[in-house]
């Protein structure tokens, strides 16, 4: 089994690409106030992805500070609109649970030993990419664990997770809305806000590690 960056980590920079193309489409239509707004939802997916490539490259820490050999599974998170994999790396009486981007090998992990090197999660020559911090309650909602035995890694195209990302878009037309309130614009700053809302929603889910599964 072999995640690698390559797999675990092209999608949601294929979102955030997608997203920064959304904004910039309408940058030629804006006045500027709608400009500066652009600008900031800009820098904002520019920074926030920059963070999350930083944990699941090891840059910035993600609270894993003991190294050595634990005992890990992987779990599915499904708590309203949200679904992740999480790691539950248990070692003596502790046990923590560590987000990671989803690959359809995930879907096969069996409980096995791990091998935590500072900011490294390792399965063999296997590396796993942190996307976000490790807690050290267990995540909200329902915990779904994996088979016990292998099975054969399912294959989830970009269309089915577009599908399942974009589900908090829903909310988008209300910052369309409120951004007409508040500025005074018309229709096609309505259309605006809406699209990039949308697109700004459905990057936050993917880039948080969002998984199909």
């Amino acid at each position: 089994m072999t995640i690698t960056p390559a797999r675990a980590l092209t999608y949601p920079l294929l979102v955030t690409s997608g997203t920064l193309a959304v904004i910039a489409a309408w940058v030629p239509f804006a006045d500027i106030d709608q400009l500066s707004a652009l600008v900031v939802v800009a820098l904002a997916v520019l920074a926030y992805t920059a963070y999350q490539l930083g944990l699941a490259f090891g840059l910035f820490p993600t609270g894993l500070v003991a190294t050595g050999t634990v005992r890990g599974k992987r779990v599915r998170q499904q708590y309203r609109l949200v679904s992740r994999s999480w790691l539950e790396i248990s070692s003596g009486d502790r046990v923590v649970w560590q987000p990671v981007f989803y690959d359809p090998e995930l879907s096969t992990f069996v409980p096995t030993n791990l091998e935590l090197t500072g900011r490294s999660i390792l399965d063999g020559s296997t590396r796993f990419y942190p996307s976000g911090r490790v807690r050290t309650t267990e995540p909200a909602g329902k915990l779904i664990d994996n088979p016990s035995r292998p099975t054969t890694p399912p294959g989830y195209g970009i269309a089915r997770r577009l599908i399942l990302d974009v589900q908090p878009a829903i909310g988008a037309p209300l910052v369309g809305l409120l951004w007409v309130y508040v500025m005074h614009g018309g229709l096609g700053a309505f259309v605006a806000s809406t699209t990039v809302a949308a697109a700004a929603f459905t990057w936050l889910s993917a880039i948080r590690g969002s998984d199909p599964s």
